[in-house]
């Protein structure tokens, strides 16, 4: 036995170890049931025994949202065709099928908290955000809330409250909701920093809202930034501007670069920062690690000093943790803290599941996912485990009841073939065609509404088909 096996066996039994220490302590009263419960979730060895304990097969297209109820016992999905399902996802019965009444493919489906999970709010490519409401008798009575001036990617609920949440979408505008009074409050559309000419608006992806002060919240999309927000500051009279963030976060390197994009963000229990970025790796920020409200400034001053003509001297920052392995520029994928928050996980477009340690981002499980994209990755509220999904039809449940733990990650940076597959499909294609040509004889013109247009164009799928969709 070599060196490395023994110590790898050393590690093992020392794991093992632990979590007996750990149930023996919880049983005699010297660990709390709070803390054998985070300590377990945490533990690397059910990482390494997570395994696929099954497929939902329900959904005629991609799906494209998994998502918890507060209690963990159902699951909620939105996809490509349009309607929303309800599992009971140990079991992988279906309860519930309901059409969304939406008329393009449904991004982001949630159940609303405390609402003895029959109420559900959606987000979806036709720009609508919709509230479904299910009556005692199974009937579901679905309504059209708002609406975004282009694909509307990602809502927030606020976290214990079963009437509000926030909605950012492609036309920059960040919308308020509240389920009492069904009406929406567009707080306002985010603006590039200045210089930006290119595009009047950031095209928005993702937004969170901070689990411990949920005053707090995030949103990302088509520049480097992610702008932190206090609700607070926001004065419904309208009488005073609430546009300006309270804080940015950016790794020092990608200040000032106008290629970069972000598709997914994460808020911790810690307040850290989850974000990922396009064509780009995966950033964790603490919160002290932010360049402050007036990033023009601070874009000007480092400009100046990496100007090499320039004879200023600044400090570095801290850096944020790194997450590398992965590749994300296909779609708009998400990001998720796994495992009691001690773990990073994220979708590829090599059809894998990765995930990291927090503490140093060493990868310690890549899993096949998907035959073409992971887009989704979700945990579980209270227990080890995870739901996926993607570019499949189907939703993958994780569980950690494998027998033997996963070896070491191989052959991380493994990129499959080229393919005729991309995100759009035929159908949408036309739609988004057809909708563009309507913005363009609009007096008001959608941003970047030439660069959709060529985007559609390369992103042909030459083997999608209606009924997909």
């Amino acid at each position: 036995m070599n060196s490395s096996s023994r110590m790898t066996e050393k590690k093992d039994k020392a794991i093992g170890h632990t979590v007996l220490s750990d149930i023996c302590g919880r049983e005699v009263g010297h660990l709390s049931t709070r803390k054998f419960a985070h300590r377990l979730a945490a533990s690397e060895d059910l990482v390494l025994r997570l395994d696929l304990a099954r497929k939902l097969e329900k959904h005629s297209g991609c799906v494209n949202t998994v998502s918890f109820n507060a209690h963990g016992d159902i699951l909620v999905s939105g996809s490509d065709d349009r309607r929303v399902v309800l599992w009971d996802w140990e079991s992988g019965s279906i309860k519930l099928c309901f059409d969304s009444g939406h008329t393009r493919n449904i991004f982001q489906a949630k159940i609303m908290p405390e609402t003895d999970d029959r109420s559900v709010v959606t987000c979806a490519a036709d720009g609508e955000v919709r509230h479904a409401t299910i009556l005692e008798c199974g009937k579901v009575e679905t309504k059209l809330l708002g609406r975004h001036q282009g694909r509307a990617h990602k809502l927030a609920n606020e976290p214990a409250s079963p009437h509000v949440f926030y909605t950012c979408g492609e036309d920059g505008l960040v919308q308020h909701f509240d389920l009492r009074t069904g009406e929406a409050t567009e707080l306002f559309t985010c603006q590039p920093v200045r210089g930006r000419v290119f595009t009047p608006v950031v095209n928005l992806n993702a937004i969170a809202i901070d689990p411990v002060n949920p005053n707090l919240f995030m949103i990302a999309g088509s520049d480097e930034f992610t702008r932190l927000y206090d609700i607070r500051r926001y004065r419904y009279d309208a009488s005073a501007a609430f546009g300006k963030p309270v804080d940015h976060f950016c790794p020092e390197h990608l200040l000032g670069d106008k290629n970069l994009g972000i598709t997914g963000l994460a808020f911790s229990d810690q307040r850290e920062l989850l974000v990922s970025y396009c064509e780009e790796f995966i950033y964790l920020f603490s919160k002290d690690m932010g360049w402050g409200s007036d990033i023009n400034s601070v874009i000007d001053d480092h400009h100046s000093t990496v100007n090499p003509d320039s004879k200023m001297e600044t400090d570095s920052k801290p850096g944020p943790q790194v997450f590398k392995g992965h590749r994300n520029c296909l779609t708009v994928k998400g990001v998720s803290f796994v495992g009691a928050n001690e773990y990073v996980a994220s979708g590829s477009d090599c059809g894998r599941m990765f995930i990291w340690k927090k503490k140093d981002a060493k990868v310690v499980r890549v899993m096949e996912a998907d035959r073409e994209v992971v887009n989704c990755i979700q945990p579980h509220p209270h227990t080890h485990m995870l739901a996926s999904c993607g570019i499949d039809k189907d939703i993958k449940i994780w569980t950690p009841t494998a027998l033997e733990k996963a070896p070491p990650p191989s052959n991380i940076n493994r990129w499959r073939p080229e393919t005729n597959f991309w995100r759009v499909s035929p159908r949408d294609m036309a739609l988004e065609l057809l909708a563009l040509r309507s913005q363009q004889m609009s007096p008001v013109r959608r941003p970047s509404e030439e660069g959709d247009t060529m985007g559609l164009i390369v992103t042909f799928d030459s083997d999608s088909s209606d009924s997909e969709d």
